[in-house]
């Protein structure tokens, strides 16, 4: 079951079995169609979890920002009930690490940020989020929460399997 909490954030767990490369089954058409559903997956609805599918979940995760292990566990199932990412930190200056490092590309993309990808959120990243924050219609807090995870993932993103 999947609960909302005040920052639209989706906290429970869904109770679907996990999946990878070899599986078959209604679980897999399942996968399926919401891999298609959000444009990940273009191929016919089988039920075989194959190459083909594991790329899907892979580019899929890759763009909710889950790490890319091609296995549909809790976190992938639930990012794809939504179609937005899950689980990621709230993130505001003074935090560092890989989250931060991913939102600075993210930005650098956009072009909203100009400065090192260097994973600390420092003053120039606050007025990188800020900008696109307001160029996204998003209240403007420099403050990266569920919703600005949300428009985030959705800036275009060439996803690299290497």
């Amino acid at each position: 079951m999947l609960s909302t909490n005040q920052d639209n954030s989706v906290k429970a767990s869904i109770s679907k079995p996990q999946l990878q490369l070899g599986y078959e089954g209604t679980a897999v058409m399942e996968l399926q169609k919401l891999l298609k559903r959000w444009g990940a997956y273009r191929q016919p609805i089988t039920g075989i979890f194959d190459k083909t599918v594991e790329f899907a979940v892979k580019m899929f995760q890759f763009s909710v920002f889950l790490p890319e292990d091609g296995v549909v566990g809790s976190f992938t199932w639930q990012a794809l009930a939504t179609g937005t990412p899950v689980n990621m930190p709230v993130l505001e200056q003074g935090r560092s690490g890989q989250a931060v490092k991913t939102m600075q590309q993210v930005l650098w993309l956009t072009g909203h940020y100009n400065g090192v990808v260097d994973g600390n959120f420092g003053f120039l990243t606050y007025k990188a989020v800020c900008a696109f924050q307001k160029s996204f219609g998003l209240a403007v807090d420099g403050i990266v929460g569920q919703q600005t995870w949300n428009a985030l993932s959705q800036v275009p993103r060439g996803y690299n399997p290497n």
